[in-house]
């Protein structure tokens, strides 16, 4: 069977509930490898709320659908304050990124507690933002960064995660509407371990599956690079 936009591949999948330290309730998913524990894990950090972002949007719920059969990956994936999907709403309201790092400490929190192994965080736009602001956690081994604006977070936050040390891949499409991949690559020389990866014909949406699979290849090359690169079929 030849995966498609639309394949759903099996995967353990339960409905969970975040807490966070100002006291919100947040919704999410946990996909896990159907017969086998994780070997790695992505804490899915969504585009903004407000231009219609969460936690289901369309590359987070692909790689939820793939990565955990093709992949051995956890997919945690959540709804930050405020924001609205099929899943559900999560309490609170949007904070333009600030009250959000209480949101990313609590995902990162139930990935530590449930002992989900080799958490990288996995942002997609406004996700970048909390990523490279509020990421900066021990458990976490890396980030990915989908379309980072590079608005929100700036050069404090650069020279912090160069400080952090831990490995920062952006994926950075060449039609990007925010920052494309040569102004990338100097914002991002302040991380010395930062690896921009310029894509050619990508635009800020990542829409079309020829761009899925780039992007979900080279979330599994760094993250479990012996699964990598996928199978287009099953």
């Amino acid at each position: 069977m030849d995966i498609r936009a639309s394949t759903v591949l099996p995967a353990r999948r339960e409905d969970i509930e975040l807490r966070t330290a100002d006291g919100l309730t947040l919704v999410g998913e946990l996909a896990l490898p159907e017969s086998r524990p994780p070997v790695a894990t992505l804490v899915c950090l969504h585009p903004l709320p407000t231009h219609g972002g969460m936690m289901d949007s369309h590359v987070l719920r692909k790689a939820s659908y793939r990565l955990p059969a093709l992949a051995d990956i956890a997919v945690l994936r959540f709804n930050t304050r405020g924001t609205t999907s099929d899943r559900g709403t999560s309490q609170g309201a949007f904070d333009g990124g600030e009250a959000e790092r209480w949101d990313v400490a609590a995902a990162l929190e139930y990935a530590d507690f449930h002992d989900l192994p080799n958490a990288w965080l996995l942002g997609w736009s406004f996700g970048t933002e909390l990523a490279l602001k509020w990421g900066r956690d021990p458990i976490v081994r890396g980030a990915i960064l989908l379309s980072p604006p590079l608005k929100r977070a700036g050069d404090k936050d650069l020279a912090a995660w160069a400080e952090f040390g831990r490995p920062l891949v952006a994926l950075v499409p060449e039609h990007d509407d925010y920052l494309r991949p040569e102004e990338a690559g100097q914002r991002f020389a302040a991380v010395p371990q930062a690896e921009v990866v310029g894509v050619d014909g990508a635009k800020h949406l990542w829409v079309g599956e020829p761009y899925v699979r780039i992007v979900l290849d080279e979330i599994v090359k760094r993250v479990n690079p012996a699964a990598a690169p996928l199978p287009t079929t099953v």
